[in-house]
């Protein structure tokens, strides 16, 4: 079994700041909760919120989208180009994606590329809310496990270290740095 983290690994960028940024060009009005995303971030950097809070704060615009099925689809046609040309040569069925994105966000790429299954943030499409921690770092693993507990990882392909936890279950694992990969030597711990 093949698995991959999303943003920055198949997807060339990373898929939620770009439908919140195409978000913002079709509904100026979003741009109101800007500064409230500020303060968050830098609450997150000093500490003072989790990760799964700071992204509840950003998810508050979600509510605010009148039809975000066919926001959904609009974005996916103009951003589905942005899948790295390296995954769609070697893609198959039973590719497992795990990504900290929103799940509603990934229902798209995943049936039009036909992956076995898709792991994601829980958040509720029609509030905001998470459901559960975001998926990132050991919550990929657990939620790796929960579905395949005695799978075997052939190879694990991400471009981030925080999937080192994921990465070490695999056979193989590759790093994918500006749109190439790397073997990744997951013995050795990140500087």
């Amino acid at each position: 079994m093949n698995v991959f983290d999303f943003d920055g690994t198949i997807y060339d960028g990373d898929s939620t700041a770009d439908f919140y940024l195409f978000l913002l060009r079709r509904h100026p009005g979003l741009l109101r909760d800007v500064p409230a995303l500020g303060v968050a971030a830098v609450k997150r950097k000093l500490g003072k919120m989790t990760l799964t809070e700071m992204k509840n704060q950003l998810y508050t615009f979600i509510p605010k989208i009148p039809n975000m099925d066919a926001e959904l689809e609009l974005f996916w046609k103009t951003h589905m180009c942005n899948i790295m040309s390296w995954y769609l040569l070697q893609r198959e069925s039973t590719d497992v994606v795990i990504s900290a994105s929103p799940e509603f966000l990934l229902q798209i790429p995943c049936k039009t590329l036909g992956w076995e299954c898709l792991i994601a943030s829980d958040v509720d499409i029609r509030t905001g809310k998470y459901h559960g921690l975001n998926c990132k770092g050991e919550e990929k693993v657990k939620r790796f496990r929960k579905l395949y507990p005695n799978a075997h990882i052939d190879a694990f392909y991400s471009d981030s270290w925080s999937d080192l936890p994921l990465a070490k279950l695999a056979d193989r694992a590759y790093l994918v740095k500006h749109r190439m990969l790397q073997p990744w030597n997951t013995k050795k711990s990140h500087q």
